[in-house]
């Protein structure tokens, strides 16, 4: 039997062809409505689930060190000299941030199942690694290595998902993609805590055994990964026991229908970087810093900020990360489905954002620890609900598997300065209301809704110039900017 490619081998031609964007709900000469659902539950089952999984171990292990740091690694590697800790944290931003354009480009080429599987084996492997560290160098490089292979994960699933499904399908794929995250990050503090009581077993501090069992765990899910992952929608049918070539068909006509980039296009590095000198990617990307500056800042510090901000001890502080981050998951996946349903992206933006212009004054400035409490409820909730939101509209409003996929990489890449900045931006000297930190928060999220409304008059002038007949967006006829 032919394959997809070889069925269509002019693939530029196919991609470039000024095909109108249709509803992906459209009848289908080969699969019934009732047999396309079935096909896109089996998508939905096999991929989201386990980039999913792989992600929350992901989001895990970069953000365990606060939760170490408050169980005595800070002491037991003094980090608490100078900037050391806050060091530790944002290193592993650097090649995260580097090396994301080239993973990407490696994820489209090798495909997803072993490249991204074998990282994800590799970085439970370095965490094993830093729970033996002797000193705050040996934690440094160790956050060096993590951030490489990291690296290629993140980007590497959001350009992956995004060319899986329809766009007004996509953020609530995504926010189950990240809700998964936000599982992972109200249960680590209790794991951590958990793994925490093992202080002292065979001559090992508490804060260490975080380290070593979250890197075997991450270890077994990559495993898991190797096996479940799928590829790309034009060659998935050869993924273990997935689709078959006429499904996979399907989804890549959907997608045709849609937006008309379901096929593989042949890598230039003139087509890959050519669409950098668009500015709405470069918008989507600092929407993403303002995004991820607060989330991660949030994340590296907020068992620091339960314990030495509002006085609770160190059980009670891990803890109480877990209730933030589950309500921001009914959040996330609430605005996500108003977002699908009603075909809006910006409006479900600024309506996070809002959330954490209210949450942030409270946690910074209110004289009751209740309130600063039901403050971090409100900022974690509307951080962590834009996340996914700014993938979909980002993956919303490009075309192109190229143009995709270095969209992908910059929109991550500027995640991942994100949190260096979170990194930075709650300061020991400013302990304990760490009030530049939260003004600095909230400068983010007005920025984020003034580059919202900006793109959003953009997006709004360019549909009517289309729909006159004046404009070609994104070269097809069809297609019109999700605003």
């Amino acid at each position: 039997m032919a394959t997809l490619d070889e069925k269509h081998p002019n693939v530029e031609k196919i991609e470039d062809a000024k095909i109108p964007a249709l509803d992906p709900l459209d009848y289908d000469d080969e699969f019934s409505p009732e047999e396309q659902k079935k096909i896109i539950r089996r998508v939905d089952l096999r991929l989201v689930t386990i980039t999913g999984l792989a992600y929350c171990v992901s989001l895990m292990d970069r953000t365990n060190l606060s939760m170490a740091a408050i169980a005595g690694m800070v002491e037991e590697l003094e980090l608490y000299v100078g900037y050391r800790y806050s060091i530790v944290v944002l290193m592993f931003f650097v090649p995260y941030v580097i090396f994301q354009p080239p993973m990407t480009v490696i994820t489209r080429k090798v495909g997803p199942t072993i490249f991204l599987g074998s990282i994800v084996i590799s970085w439970g492997a370095i965490l094993v690694g830093m729970g033996f560290t002797k000193n705050w160098n040996q934690m440094v490089a160790c956050r060096v290595l993590l951030g490489l292979l990291e690296a290629g994960y993140f980007p590497g699933c959001v350009y992956l998902l995004s060319s899986w499904y329809a766009r007004y399908d996509v953020q609530k794929r995504f926010s189950i993609f990240y809700l998964i995250g936000c599982v992972a990050s109200a249960l680590a503090g209790i794991l951590a805590f958990g793994l925490m009581q093992l202080d002292g077993t065979q001559g090992l501090t508490g804060w260490r055994w975080i380290f070593i069992l979250e890197g075997v765990i991450t270890g077994c899910i990559g495993i898991l990964t190797i096996i479940f992952l799928v590829d790309f929608p034009d060659r998935a049918h050869k993924s273990w026991k997935f689709l078959t070539e006429k499904e996979c068909a399907f989804i890549v006509r959907r997608i045709n229908r849609d937006r008309s980039d379901g096929f593989a296009e042949p890598f230039t590095l003139k087509r890959f970087l050519s669409p950098a000198l668009d500015l709405k990617i470069w918008g989507f990307a600092m929407i993403f810093f303002c995004v991820t500056t607060v989330s991660y800042a949030i994340a590296y510090f907020l068992p620091i900020i339960l314990s030495e901000g509002m006085g609770f001890d160190t059980g009670t502080s891990q803890c109480l990360v877990a209730p933030p981050y589950a309500a921001a998951g009914f959040v996330m996946y609430g605005t996500s489905w108003l977002g699908d349903k009603y075909r809006t992206r910006g409006p479900v933006l600024i309506f996070n954002a809002l959330l954490c212009i209210i949450g942030l004054p409270m946690m910074g400035f209110a004289k009751s620890h209740a309130v600063q409490y039901v403050g971090v409820f409100f900022t974690v909730s509307g951080s962590n609900a834009n996340i996914p939101a700014v993938m979909a509209y980002q993956a919303n409003n490009v075309r192109g598997q190229w143009t995709r996929a270095l969209s992908s990489a910059t929109l991550v890449g500027f995640g991942g300065i994100g949190g260096i900045a979170g990194s930075l931006v709650f300061r020991e000297q400013d302990k304990p209301q760490y009030r530049p930190g939260i003004w600095t928060a909230i400068a983010c999220n007005l920025l984020l809704m003034l580059i919202v409304a900006v793109q959003s008059v953009w997006f709004r002038y360019a549909n009517r110039r289309a729909d006159r007949g004046q404009r070609l967006i994104e070269g097809s006829p069809g297609f019109r900017y999700t605003i």
